[in-house]
């Protein structure tokens, strides 16, 4: 995190262990406020690389899941990096900025995903780095969202994935539960003052209360734990339009291709609320209630503590198997209960 940024945080009360900002004083408090009210969170935590050069278009264009060509300075996407099993080594949202590429990933998948596509650039015109810095990065979240973005900037972004240009900033929408959700980012002095601003009807929070978020919208993450583990479509990005499959040729095109058109999707991402004691790890085991032990039937993705005392959970299951009563860690593990998703599945009645 920059200095100048962390200084502005704990001037407003952030607790901090090391570079990397905990809360503000209150987790269950904060949990509380994402779920129901307005709030605010630094984005900080969250990885970016930066692709730029004359050939980066039609570099990614080449290398990720979905078509780069329709990101610009008014729209952004989910994407995702395969091998070439069409197993993610990385989901992010990509977005266009000043001339270069933005792909904002979980921290951990950056350094491997830098040095994956830099195998390929070749003789491309195309340079990729970290830029974790480069800008400053906030989240708005909250049933008077979008009436404090139109009294303070004099508009807002009005459908997923558009991007907003305002006052040297870029507003972008993101999936939400209930509640609108938006990112914001630019230089600091911008991002400052709108953040005083906004702080006056929203309380900031901390990393946990906007993960928390992202799982209620159905929003998966990949980490280390999981990096190759699952197919685009199982951790639904057909479904929230972060998959392409009309453009040409890419990593694991193949794989994601035919279970689309030949196959029927087995296994996909579930939102679970888990009675458990300790957050499910990513990558930890589902199970059937009655199943086999040794032969687990999903994966957790993401995990976070809901105020509701529960773990709110994205897993890939076995479609059969969410149909019957899950548990978490073993067959006599906490409870597991499916919980609906915020949007509709493909092919879904």
């Amino acid at each position: 995190m920059r200095d100048d940024w962390k200084k502005h945080l704990l001037n407003i009360g952030a607790e901090f262990d090391g570079d990397r900002l905990r809360d503000y004083g209150n987790a269950e408090r904060e949990r509380s406020m994402a779920v129901n009210g307005d709030v605010i969170c630094d984005l900080s935590h969250r990885g970016l690389l930066e692709v730029r050069g004359k050939d980066a278009q039609s570099f990614l264009q080449g290398q990720l899941g979905n078509d780069v060509r329709e990101v610009s300075e008014t729209r952004s996407q989910l994407s995702s990096y395969c091998n070439p099993k069409g197993r993610a080594y990385a989901v992010f949202r990509v977005f266009h900025d000043r001339d270069v590429f933005l792909l904002e990933m979980n921290p951990d998948a950056v350094e491997p995903v830098r040095k994956r596509l830099s195998m390929f650039v070749m003789r491309a015109e195309v340079v990729i780095e970290n830029a974790e810095d480069s800008r400053i990065r906030f989240g708005l979240s909250g049933p008077t969202a979008e009436q404090q973005l139109q009294e303070n900037l004099g508009a807002f972004p009005a459908e997923v994935n558009e991007v907003l240009t305002r006052n040297e900033l870029s507003i972008v929408r993101v999936p939400a539960m209930v509640h609108p959700r938006f990112e914001i980012a630019g230089e600091i002095d911008a991002c400052g003052a709108l953040w005083n601003d906004l702080n006056v009807h929203s309380a900031p929070v901390g990393p946990q209360g906007w993960r928390l978020l992202d799982i209620l919208a159905g929003v998966p993450a990949i980490y280390a734990e999981t990096s190759e583990a699952f197919v685009p479509q199982m951790v639904n990005l057909h479904a929230l339009e972060g998959i392409s499959f009309n453009k040409g040729c890419y990593p694991g095109q193949e794989v994601v291709a035919r279970m689309h058109y030949l196959g029927k999707l087995k296994r996909r991402m579930y939102r679970l609320a888990i009675e458990a004691q300790e957050r499910p790890a990513p990558g930890s085991p589902v199970f059937r209630a009655d199943g086999d032990a040794a032969q687990p039937d999903g994966e957790i993705v993401d995990a976070a503590l809901h105020p509701d005392g529960l773990y709110a959970a994205l897993a890939v299951v076995q479609v059969a198997a969410a149909e019957q009563p899950l548990r978490w860690g073993n067959t006599d593990g906490p409870e597991a209960h499916v919980i609906p998703l915020p949007y509709t599945m493909p092919g879904s009645a």
